[in-house]
């Protein structure tokens, strides 16, 4: 698409923030203004829209695009998509550990059992964990207790969750990035973290590398986005 605007700024609307692009107001797929509560975020908004290239994607505007997934995808949807985030958690990528060899359970233990212990002090979750790739049925009261702690997140941070979940194929690791207890970087690595030791072991692939460092790009925006949406503290 070709950039057909000069200036993006911020106008206020009562208690929520626009963005204007040469005074026309930057909408929704649904074809409403896009007004959003926090002021950090539109001004992340607006920013993204002054820079974007001559010859511009939606992947030049990150922080727009999990606005409108929050206006008009979650907020009508929450209760299904929380669910579907839940079922993320009750087969999550930390409970699957590796048989052998034992340098790689070594290092899935020292890297992934400090997750599920943070689960458990902070949320009270006690999650299964097996060896091999058998699915866990882990008991319906911890899908209850996801799905609650999911609940207390706003459309907002439900909306960075939904890119940041299935992206590291854990929700543990994604509840600790809206916590503010793991960065972005440690969180990929945590769920790359196979495929790292199979490269340390053969080598490395570029698709993968490729597809890792999206996937770190993804992870991290979505996690400013989150942090962009923190109400003010009192």
């Amino acid at each position: 698409m070709k950039r057909f605007w000069k200036t993006a700024i911020i106008i206020t609307q009562g208690d929520g923030h626009a963005v204007e692009l040469d005074g026309r107001p930057v909408k929704l797929p649904s074809g409403k203004p896009l007004i959003v509560s926090f002021l950090p975020l539109a001004e992340a908004i607006a920013d993204e829209w002054a820079n974007a290239p001559q010859n511009f994607s939606p992947e030049n505007l990150p922080f727009t695009r999990l606005a409108s997934t929050a206006q008009e995808r979650i907020a009508p949807h929450r209760t299904e998509i929380i669910n579907q985030l839940a079922a993320y958690g009750m087969n999550d990528l930390l409970c699957y550990r590796a048989e052998t060899p034992d340098d790689l359970v070594t290092r899935q233990s020292a890297i992934w059992d400090p997750w599920l212990q943070w689960a458990e002090t902070t949320h009270s979750l006690q999650l299964l964990s097996t060896a091999g790739l058998i699915p866990i049925n882990q008991p319906p009261s911890t899908g209850a207790a996801l799905r609650n702690i999911l609940s207390t997140h706003s459309d907002h941070t439900i909306a960075a969750l939904g890119v940041i979940v299935p992206a590291l194929g854990s929700l543990i690791l994604g509840l600790a990035l809206t916590a503010k207890t793991l960065t972005p970087q440690a969180a990929c690595d945590a769920a790359f973290l196979d495929e790292l030791w199979q490269e340390e072991q053969w080598g490395t692939d570029k698709e993968a590398i490729a597809r890792r460092a999206k996937t770190i790009t993804d992870v991290d925006v979505s996690t400013q986005f989150m942090y962009l949406c923190a109400p003010p503290p009192q």
